[in-house]
């Protein structure tokens, strides 16, 4: 049995890093290294998804407008078109999700609200444990 996005919430939390989009480039590039995360969610009125910030739309800014790009705002360089999942999303679904879009972080949503964040990691330290739990369970059954 796959577990879900809520099962691997319910495990490591529901925080999320957020920033507005106003905030600039700069001030987000500093929320990603004091954080030591890959990925911040731009969010706008009642807490409600509007586009992802990530290291790779940081270095996108800077590629096209040299160091000007860091005082670009969120708004103008984040990735607007966000893939969300939502808490009765399987691992498995995730997984190919994350991995045909090539996406490392994806928000989760619920009632059209941010509900938490799903990283790469997440999703496979759930699918090794999930294995775990099945290998443990065949030698228990093996055993008798």
């Amino acid at each position: 049995m796959t577990s879900s996005v809520k099962a691997i919430l319910d495990l490591k939390g529901r925080d999320v890093v957020t920033a507005g989009p106003n905030t600039t480039v700069a001030e987000a590039a500093v929320i990603l290294s004091k954080k030591k995360i890959g990925a911040i969610v731009v969010v706008g009125m009642e807490n409600r998804i509007s586009g992802m910030f990530t290291e790779r739309d940081l270095v996108h800014a800077i590629a096209k407008h040299g160091k000007d790009g860091l005082d670009q705002s969120l708004g103008q360089v984040m990735t607007a078109k966000v893939y969300r999942c939502h808490e009765e999303t399987t691992v498995n679904e995730l997984m190919e999700l994350m991995t045909s879009r090539r996406f490392r972080h994806v928000p989760v949503e619920s009632h059209g609200k941010l509900a938490g964040i799903i990283s790469i990691g997440d999703v496979v330290k759930s699918r090794i444990a999930e294995v775990e739990r099945e290998a443990e369970d065949i030698k228990a059954y093996i055993a008798g």
